[in-house]
C-alpha cells in the first residue's frame, strides 16, 4: 500500500478527482466539489511535474482544497444580490398598505376581511362588517388594520 502512494501518477489524482465530483452529485452539499477540483488540478501539476513527491502532492492538495472551498465561500457571502421581488415567499406582505371591506365584524380586536377571493383574519380596532380598513402591518398570517 504505502509503495502504490510513493509512486502516485497524475492518473490516479484524476480518478480521485472524477470519483469526489461524481460523488458530489448524489448530494453532498459542494463539500465534495472543491476537494475533487483540487484533485483534479494535483493531477494536472503532477503531469507537468512528473517528480513532484508525495509530500508535496498531498500538500498541494490539502492547500488546494482549503484554498478553493474558501474562495467560494467568500464569493457566495459577498454576493448579496437583492432580489427583483423582495416579497418574494413572505405571504401577505404585498397587502401592506391596501384597503380592503370588513367581512365578519371585528370584536374584540378579531374579525376578518375579504381579499380577492378569500378571507384573511385580521386584528384591530372593534369595526362593523362593511366597513373600510387599511392594512397596516403582519403577524404570521393574521393582518393587522386600522378603520379608514
Amino acid at each position: 500500500m504505502w509503495d502504490f502512494l510513493l509512486h502516485l501518477s497524475f492518473w490516479d489524482w484524476l480518478a480521485l478527482g472524477t470519483v469526489l465530483l461524481i460523488l458530489e452529485v448524489f448530494g453532498a452539499g459542494g463539500y465534495l466539489l472543491w476537494m475533487g477540483i483540487a484533485a483534479a488540478a494535483v493531477g494536472v501539476i503532477k503531469f507537468l511535474v512528473p517528480p513532484l513527491g508525495l509530500e508535496w502532492q498531498l500538500l498541494l492538495f490539502a492547500v488546494l482544497s482549503i484554498l478553493t472551498a474558501v474562495y467560494w465561500w467568500k464569493r457566495q457571502r459577498s454576493s448579496g444580490k437583492t432580489s427583483d421581488q423582495p416579497g418574494l415567499n413572505e405571504r401577505g406582505t404585498e397587502l401592506v398598505g391596501r384597503t380592503f371591506v370588513v367581512h365578519q365584524a371585528i370584536v374584540e380586536g378579531r374579525g376578518k376581511v375579504k381579499v380577492g377571493d378569500g378571507v384573511w383574519m385580521v386584528t384591530g380596532a372593534d369595526t362593523p362588517a362593511g366597513a373600510q380598513v387599511r392594512v397596516i402591518g403582519l403577524e404570521g398570517v393574521i393582518l393587522k388594520v386600522e378603520t379608514v
